[in-house]
């Protein structure tokens, strides 16, 4: 008898439990799966409706130009002045001769805002831009 119990005190467990780890990565999915379409959208701006379906544009030739209601400019999601935007359109388009600069201006904007971003495209030889717009609401 007691041969039996000391054999049992030798067996180790081999196994590990995975359900708690399986439960943090469920956890994590379900974050990242809410919060990735909220960083796609992190400036408020009402784009105004109308024009085509977008065309497929590559990701490296695209470069967004984001103007809020009160006139600030937003660079790739970073918010900067006029000239500093100027600049790095300049610097990217040197390196791209393929560049779309995307302009996103919100509806209630002043105009003025948003051709200031055109004239300083146009006087740097960027002739391809885009303005966005939202696409119409079939009824």
């Amino acid at each position: 008898m007691r041969r039996f119990s000391q054999r049992s005190s030798l067996v180790t467990l081999s196994e590990i439990n995975i359900t708690p780890l399986l439960d943090l990565a469920f956890v994590l999915l379900i974050i990242f799966v809410i919060t990735t379409p909220l960083l796609d959208q992190s400036i408020n701006i009402k784009l105004p409706t109308g024009g085509r379906p977008d065309r497929q544009v590559d990701p490296h030739d695209k470069r967004t130009v984001e103007i809020t209601q009160k006139g600030a400019y937003y660079f790739d999601k970073r918010p900067m002045s006029l000239d500093q935007v100027e600049a790095e359109l300049k610097k990217d388009y040197r390196m791209n001769p393929n560049l779309i600069v995307c302009i996103r201006a919100d509806e209630m904007g002043r105009n003025k805002d948003t051709y200031a971003v055109i004239d300083r495209c146009l006087r740097n030889g960027i002739y391809k831009y885009m303005l966005r717009t939202e696409a119409p609401k079939t009824q």
